[in-house]
């Protein structure tokens, strides 16, 4: 137990000394979640709304895909999005591989289904009544669209949390689309698995520690728009 005791010790004098090292898997880490969070957002809380909305043919067919898409490992995840911007892939002239935009990409395609089955569940749940009455109160397409928005607003907040969640945590697509490159593509989950693997634990506790940190304060500021 000694051993973790230090480390913690150590992880807390690399956080309040500004470690470089540390901070820099910190900050790729925010800039990558933070795109494919914006892209998986844009693209999948209108595809959730309408998914779960509307009746079209072959919307059950639909649901089936998007709820298996949930269960995808992040290594298959990162080995499409490899192929795809490697050299030989259709996107290689891109540039994108070993690039935090690339593992942008992958991460978007994670959280995008959870962000469209949750808001499905979300406005699937609403009252069924809610359609009829905007309309009775004379609501444009566009009013019916952010009433019914409104009223779904906890569920798609609790969709993009666990979307967070799940981009923050995984691995093998920033393994396998970044690279693990120091001071350029090595994120808070991947300078953990390399540093414990070298002994670091002080360095690996540390970013476990900024990891809690980050869940800690996005289900602080969801809980706070819920009172609100």
């Amino acid at each position: 137990m000694d051993f973790i005791l230090q480390g913690v010790i150590q992880a807390l004098r690399l956080l309040v000394g500004g470690d470089p090292e540390t901070y820099s898997a910190v900050a790729a880490t925010v800039k990558v979640s933070s795109m494919a969070m914006a892209a998986s957002l844009l693209m999948g809380i209108p595809l959730g709304f309408c998914l779960g909305h509307f009746d079209f043919p072959g919307k059950r067919q639909a649901r089936l895909v998007v709820d298996t898409l949930l269960s995808l490992p992040t290594v298959f995840i990162g080995l499409m999005v490899y192929a795809f911007l490697s050299r030989q892939g259709p996107m290689g002239q891109m540039g994108l591989l070993f690039t935090l935009p690339g593992v942008a990409i992958g991460q978007t395609i994670l959280a995008l289904p959870v962000v469209i089955a949750l808001t499905a569940t979300a406005v699937e749940s609403m009252d069924a009544e809610l359609r009829t009455s905007l309309l009775s109160l004379g609501a444009s397409r566009a009013q019916l669209l952010a009433g019914s928005l409104w009223e779904a607003r906890h569920g798609i907040l609790a969709a993009g949390v666990t979307a967070y969640g799940r981009v923050m945590t995984e691995v093998g697509i920033s393994m396998m689309v970044g690279g693990n490159i120091k001071w350029h593509t090595r994120t808070i989950t991947t300078a953990i698995a390399l540093e414990t693997s070298k002994g670091m634990f002080a360095m690996g506790i540390a970013l476990g520690l900024v990891l809690l940190l980050i869940a800690f304060g996005a289900n602080a500021a969801v809980s706070f728009l819920r009172r609100k």
